[in-house]
């Protein structure tokens, strides 16, 4: 099987070509990186792209789909609730439904979270492309547009991708791949959510929000990533870590670092 990426300089989001064997059939899944680079793939290994899978309808992972509409004549699939968003969708691909290109076999897991139609498509079992769901060492906010709940988001991970053999290669919709395996053991959220360590209790603010901040983590563009509790609510988000003021406390036993999210301008994380 052949994963070719491409990687927008300034999002870091990323188009797949995904394909059988060379000369052979492939899909395309996003389209927010430069399409340059998978074009020039896509004849080096001669293949033939049939089908366009989006994991969600945010700008910085559809960027690019007419470019293979045009060239190829792809069909474009996503969840129903995403291909409402989206006016060149040509139909919606539902959950646990299977696709079949030439030796690709690939179907759609609904991971909800980052957005309610939120996919991450596993291929030949050996892959799972996972969108803005779960990152190398990080994990997708619950703050962008078509978002759900901080409870669907870790649902999503925990019962759902981790629930993949270890082996299986992950590749985000952002930044580098890595293994369901290496998450599970290495990803700062999963490991709490695991119960390994313990909950922060640092006073902190988002916004004009009082919270507590569970969780100061790193994100797939150097930024952070911060899980919180609501004062008012109880209620647990994941939100980018540009939007935390600290208070004058230690965290974790280090001190709190100047917030710097520079991917918080260019894309709903």
């Amino acid at each position: 099987m052949i994963v070719e990426r491409s990687m927008h300089p300034e999002w870091l989001s990323n188009a797949y070509l995904v394909a059988d064997r060379p000369g052979g059939s492939a899909v395309i899944i996003d389209s927010g990186g430069p399409s340059e680079a998978l074009l020039a793939e896509i004849e080096r290994h001669e293949v033939t792209p049939t089908h366009l899978l989006l994991t969600h309808h945010h700008a910085d992972h559809v960027a690019e789909n007419q470019v293979y509409k045009e060239r190829f004549g792809v069909e474009i699939l996503a969840h129903p609730l995403e291909a409402e968003r989206l006016l060149d969708v040509d139909r919606a691909i539902e959950p646990g439904e299977l696709l079949t290109v030439g030796e690709l076999r690939i179907d759609a897991l609904h991971t909800p979270g980052h957005t309610d139609g939120m996919v991450a498509y596993r291929v030949n079992d050996e892959h799972v492309f996972t969108g803005d769901t779960l990152f190398k060492g990080s994990v997708g906010g619950v703050r962008a547009p078509g978002s759900t709940t901080f409870d669907d988001l870790q649902r999503s991970i925990m019962e759902v991708l981790m629930k993949l053999p270890p082996e299986t290669r992950l590749h985000p919709g952002h930044s580098g791949p890595t293994t369901i395996g290496a998450e599970w053991e290495e990803n700062a959220f999963i490991r709490l959510w695991r119960g390994l360590g313990e909950e922060g209790r640092e006073a902190c603010h988002v916004g004009d929000e009082p919270a507590t901040l569970i969780l100061w983590g790193p994100d797939y563009d150097g930024g952070h990533k911060a899980w919180v509790r609501w004062t008012e609510t109880g209620r647990d988000d994941i939100v980018a870590g540009s939007a935390v003021r600290h208070g004058e406390s230690r965290y974790e036993g280090l001190p709190v670092p100047t917030v710097s999210d520079p991917g918080q301008a260019r894309r709903p994380s």
